[in-house]
């Protein structure tokens, strides 16, 4: 057996290097890159190795170990899981920064490498700098922290572990069931230490996706199912993207005219004309969805978590006597909520149930019901994204609804518009119309403030011929913005719409709508002290971004046709109004006091148990 002596960060990479996927018949590296924030856990043994391999494995420079890790997971996102890169950081501070981040990709089962430098294996030298001492068990440390947030775990305390260790990580990654991030944890020593490796370790590998075939008795139960369905109705998660199965869900609908739902990780499956499109589900979603979801006897939801923005916590699908058949990669999904399984790849599992199907077709009335309700949303959704210099809310400031409507208009159909947190997530999955797939890409499983310019950033660096447009409150963006500046200094282009309105908008309706009083969210209200006035655009400028406020919605037209002339990332600022929030969605289960002093939040949750008593447990 041949081998050749390597150090074990050194055979990692070349691993890395070997590893390949094929896509659309061509061969591509299955890791794009590494990005990197070297310090004394890391620099040394993988940044060494890193240096050498720069041309094949390129390496990216971060600002911050939990945004650099967030770009790294919208790349994978982005390219429907096909292909990722790895995170490294040095032990301490940077490998927890990265663990907000793991949590993350494991909540939306996006694959992701966190290598994260660690303590020594040998003990020699301890304590050393950013070490967490465990008096009680010396073998816990920082590091310890990615086990439950993690798909896969290691810590690599001689070097041949890796040979062993990294095909299991890279199986993970890939498999449809279980991917999510995983953690190799690489202490100092080791990563320096030599080994003699077997070359076949290192020869090149072409990975392809594993589609999981239906059980015959589980596809044959759903097939009467859905023929027994005078009111068929189906809910698109994130799994029909990362199947690929768009157009054979588009087909599936057409021809047994069954209207169709998005969640916020699916939507973009479908595009918003398409004669069976009913619009989004669930908390965020419209009235046409929620309605024929309130009524269906079936519903058939391929590839989703079921968390409760989708169920409406469990209320949604009102009919007492529906029946949930789930269409799923993954066990553990497909039984939610006393669904009846099908466990399979979405690709397969919809061309095969249509087989089975036949001629079958739901009554034409129910399509058509879905048709209407669907135009009723439509002409709503024209009046609150309309183009207007008056506005009417509690600060004269436009909605939330009515900047989207502005950079819709100015867009073109390839453009991505990557979001995650606040209110915006809620307007984005109700009034965003998508024409191409994947060109909505919003991280809403952890609902993570602080993702939307690193994502922006990693979804530019997967489709660089396409415009990127972030949409991020000032609250989020004031949590994470450093890869701005990486997104200049990288020359990957994004679009920054940063909607000002004050603080945590989003929590701030909340409080509100639950009885409570402004308090600790917005900047004008309830803080004591001076009130900042942020200059976020000279903020943007100072990071080397092209930066400007406007005034008006025709001012952010303006400006918007200038950031898509721009060579390199550009910001727009708008203040818009934080109350004024836009109809559609379902009732929510809050933890509303069932005491207060304040009569609000005592109505609060008398309204909240009304809502209650339609849940089914």
């Amino acid at each position: 057996m041949k081998t050749i002596r390597l150090t074990m960060a050194q055979a990692l990479v070349r691993f890395l290097e070997a590893q390949k996927t094929e896509i659309d018949g061509e061969v591509l590296p299955l890791f794009a890159g590494v990005f990197a924030i070297f310090g004394h856990g890391n620099v040394a043994g993988l940044g060494e190795a890193l240096s050498q391999h720069r041309e094949t494995l390129p390496t990216f420079r971060g600002h911050n170990e939990q945004s650099m890790a967030h770009a790294a997971i919208a790349y994978a996102k982005a390219n429907n899981r096909r292909r990722m890169m790895a995170c490294t950081s040095s032990i301490g501070p940077g490998a927890t920064n990265m663990v907000t981040a793991a949590a993350l990709a494991h909540v939306n089962r996006i694959p992701v490498l966190l290598l994260p430098g660690d303590v020594f294996v040998s003990r020699t030298p301890d304590p050393v700098l950013q070490q967490v001492e465990h008096a009680g068990d010396p073998t816990i440390n920082a590091n310890d922290c990615f086990k439950p947030v993690s798909r896969y775990f290691d810590r690599i305390s001689r070097p041949e572990q890796i040979i062993t260790s990294l095909p299991v990580a890279v199986q993970t990654l890939l498999d449809p069931e279980n991917c999510g991030p995983v953690t190799i944890s690489l202490p100092q020593d080791t990563q320096a230490e030599a080994y003699d490796y077997p070359e076949s370790f290192f020869a090149e590998k072409i990975h392809h996706p594993r589609r999981i075939q239906p059980d015959a008795r589980e596809l044959a139960a759903a097939i009467e199912t859905l023929k027994r369905a005078e009111k068929p109705f189906i809910v698109s998660g994130g799994g029909v993207l990362y199947s690929e199965a768009y157009q054979e869900l588009r087909d599936f609908a057409a021809k047994h005219r069954i209207p169709v739902s998005e969640t916020q990780a699916g939507k973009g499956a479908m595009q918003w004309d398409h004669e069976a499109y009913v619009g989004a589900i669930g908390v965020t979603g419209s009235h046409a969805a929620n309605a024929l979801a309130g009524e269906a006897d079936v519903v058939m939801a391929i590839g989703s978590r079921l968390q409760d923005f989708t169920t409406g916590s469990r209320t949604v699908f009102a009919n007492p006597d529906v029946t949930l058949l789930h269409l799923n990669v993954g066990s553990h999904d497909a039984g939610k909520h006393n669904s009846q399984p099908l466990v399979c790849d979405a690709r397969v599992g919809l061309s095969q149930l249509t087989e089975g199907l036949g001629d079958w077709q739901a009554p034409a009335s129910w399509l058509e019901m879905g048709q209407q309700k669907a135009a009723e949303w439509n002409a709503y959704y024209e009046e609150a994204t309309a183009l207007t210099e008056t506005h009417d809310t509690e600060t004269g400031r436009p909605t939330d609804a009515q900047v989207l409507g502005a950079v819709k208009r100015t867009g073109e159909a390839s453009d991505i518009v990557v979001c995650a947190a606040g209110t915006l997530p809620a307007d984005m999955h109700k009034f965003w119309r998508t024409e191409q797939v994947n060109s909505y890409h919003l991280e809403y499983g952890f609902s993570c403030m602080g993702y939307e310019v690193a994502g922006g950033m990693g979804a530019k660096m997967a489709h660089p011929d396409r415009e990127v447009i972030v949409m991020v409150g000032d609250g989020s963006y004031l949590m994470m913005n450093s890869e701005l500046a990486s997104s200049v200094a990288l020359n990957q282009k994004i679009i920054v719409v940063l909607l000002d309105n004050r603080g945590f908008g989003c929590i701030n309706r909340l409080q509100r709508g639950t009885g409570g009083e402004s308090f600790n969210n917005l900047l004008d209200h309830g803080t004591e002290g001076q009130t900042p006035n942020i200059d976020f655009a000279a903020h943007a400028r100072s990071m080397g971004a092209t930066s400007e406020h406007v005034a008006s919605l025709t001012e952010l037209e303006e400006a918007l046709g200038r950031a898509r002339a721009a060579t390199h990332s550009y910001v727009v600022v708008i203040d818009t109004d934080p109350f004024k929030s836009s109809e559609g969605g379902s009732w929510w289960q809050v933890g509303v006091p069932e005491v207060s002093v304040n009569e609000n939040v005592v109505a609060a949750h008398e309204s909240w148990g009304a809502g209650k008593k339609h849940q089914p447990y």
